[in-house]
């Protein structure tokens, strides 16, 4: 079996910035251990494959360790896929998911999610979190229904400079951990460590935006947010609070095309 993988850098404008993943177009789905090694393989934050059910398309994300629920810039790097490298000619890209329906529009060079979203909520934070995070004075520490925890700083410097203990983080019962501040540059920075899902840190992340925003929006009091992730490959996004729904946007560049061959 051939499969064609595409590989685009999702939140830029600039090849080697942004989140890389990768995109394989199924003709039929895989077995979820066959996408697992495929995922593991490319060594990448996640991989997305869809098939395309009618005039909408079925979309599945993994790292090189699990299946995830929802991924915000693999969403973008198919949606780039589909609308200029194999002919999508509608407006709106309906994708249906284990996070239920997600839309995708071309906007210019921006390509704009419309996402569920994910306010945060009070809960007590995991024993030793902070510690393995580095932190130890956070403003606020919140927890989102993905399993994901917001810990807010009071400055973009103090995201900047953490180091976290991935082994030990690792340890820690969550999906992912979230770290904000306010930003003289932009309304607010993130960074997002995952090393229970393989990903100790993710360059861009859309999804943990489906925590941001809300809280954002409720902290600042407005709407449309401009946002960075300082990870060293750092990445931009446009984003805009909908209430029940986020919307997320950002541009895309394609690095590579190929092919896979499975025997």
């Amino acid at each position: 079996m051939t499969l064609s993988i595409y590989q685009v850098d999702a939140f830029t404008s600039t090849l080697f910035k942004g989140n890389p993943a990768a995109v394989i177009p199924l003709d039929h789905w895989l077995s979820k251990e066959e996408m697992i090694r495929i995922a593991a393989e490319n060594n990448l934050a996640e991989t997305a494959f869809f098939v395309q059910t009618g005039v909408d398309y079925e979309l599945k994300w993994f790292t090189p360790e699990v299946e995830v629920d929802l991924c915000g810039h693999a969403t973008v790097a198919t949606a780039k896929v589909l609308f200029e490298h194999l002919g999508y000619a509608e407006k709106e890209i309906r994708f249906h998911s284990n996070s239920g329906l997600l839309t995708v529009r071309k906007e210019g060079n921006r390509f704009t999610l419309n996402f569920p979203a994910n306010a945060p909520y009070e809960e007590s934070i995991p024993e030793k979190l902070l510690e393995h995070l580095g932190v130890t004075a956070p403003v606020e520490v919140l927890k989102g229904r993905t399993n994901d925890y917001l810990v807010v700083l009071e400055n973009e410097a103090d995201v900047a400079r953490l180091n976290p203990d991935f082994k030990a983080l690792k340890t820690v019962n969550a999906r992912g951990i979230i770290v904000t501040a306010p930003s003289s540059d932009a309304d607010f920075v993130s960074r997002f460590f995952g090393p229970a899902v393989g990903v100790d840190e993710d360059p861009v992340t859309g999804s943990a935006h489906t925590v941001l925003v809300p809280y954002w929006a409720n902290r600042l009091n407005k709407t449309e947010f401009f946002a960075r992730q300082i990870s060293p490959r750092g990445g931009e996004l446009w984003l805009k609070s909908l209430g029940d729904r986020v919307e997320i946007s950002g541009e895309a560049v394609v690095y590579l095309k190929g092919e896979i061959f499975l025997t």
